[in-house]
């Protein structure tokens, strides 16, 4: 970073890279499923939802790669950073499962997404704005499509019950990630740039819930909560991921598609 950025700047960057990081682990593991999926049609679907998260993801690298002077592209900030680096929950970053837990894990942050961008529309920084209302409307579909399929799989065969519930008693705990504010974050709250997190941790939790209750699956009591990927701290996941989608841009750098 260039040493004259103002810390408010300072802070507005490691946001958009929170945000991108997201969407961008979220895609490459969505991408996954590239000719895996369980038939054709949702094989499909799956691809073009990888692609709008790494569309967000382009975006907001965009945004984050704007104020560093030019010192970095958006390429340089995706493919050029160690995971130490990545601001990413780590439910974002976990290894794709079975189609059950791919499933769960999307309707999470769809949910998370739609709260999320619903309020950053109204960020008074303008870009950011405008970023939020493009893919509020994908986001939407993405809910419509991920939580269809919790009901599916929830209420069919017992096979398909027993994989969505091993997959809740899973992933539960790493959702309290999603909505933890560093100190940043708290100031562009405050100065109305980002949404209250506090609202939309309420917000999830009543769609989440009462959908989980209608889909006859049960909450996991107690367990272990999932911390860290705010301030770099992640899985070995994230490694594993990282030297996949980073080999081309690393192996020859400088290099354009």
């Amino acid at each position: 970073m260039n040493q004259t950025v103002t810390v408010s700047e300072q802070a507005l960057y490691q946001y958009l890279l929170r945000l991108a990081d997201s969407s961008l682990t979220m895609g490459q593991r969505l991408a996954e499923w590239c000719g895996h999926g369980p038939y054709l049609e949702e094989d499909v679907a799956l691809t073009n939802v990888s692609l709008d998260a790494i569309g967000h993801a382009q975006m907001f690298y965009q945004q984050a790669a704007a104020l560093t002077s030019n010192e970095k592209s958006a390429d340089d900030l995706a493919f050029l950073r160690d995971a130490h680096e990545y601001r990413n929950p780590i439910i974002t970053e976990l290894p794709r499962g079975d189609f059950a837990y791919t499933t769960l894990k999307q309707y999470f942050i769809d949910a998370f997404n739609l709260y999320l961008f619903t309020g950053l529309q109204n960020s008074n920084n303008e870009t950011l704005a405008l970023s939020a209302r493009k893919a509020l409307m994908e986001v939407k579909y993405h809910l419509k499509r991920s939580e269809a399929w919790v009901e599916r799989l929830a209420l069919s065969t017992e096979t398909a019950q027993l994989k969505i519930q091993k997959a809740l008693d899973d992933l539960w705990f790493y959702t309290p990630e999603l909505f933890e504010v560093d100190e940043d974050m708290q100031g562009l709250i405050n100065a109305a740039v980002i949404p209250d997190y506090d609202e939309i941790k309420q917000n999830w939790r009543q769609l989440v819930e009462k959908h989980l209750n209608a889909c006859e699956l049960k909450l996991p009591e107690s367990g272990w909560v999932a911390t860290g990927g705010l301030a770099g701290e992640h899985s070995e996941h994230l490694g594993y991921l990282l030297a996949e989608m980073q080999f081309l841009p690393r192996a020859y750098p400088g290099c354009e598609w």
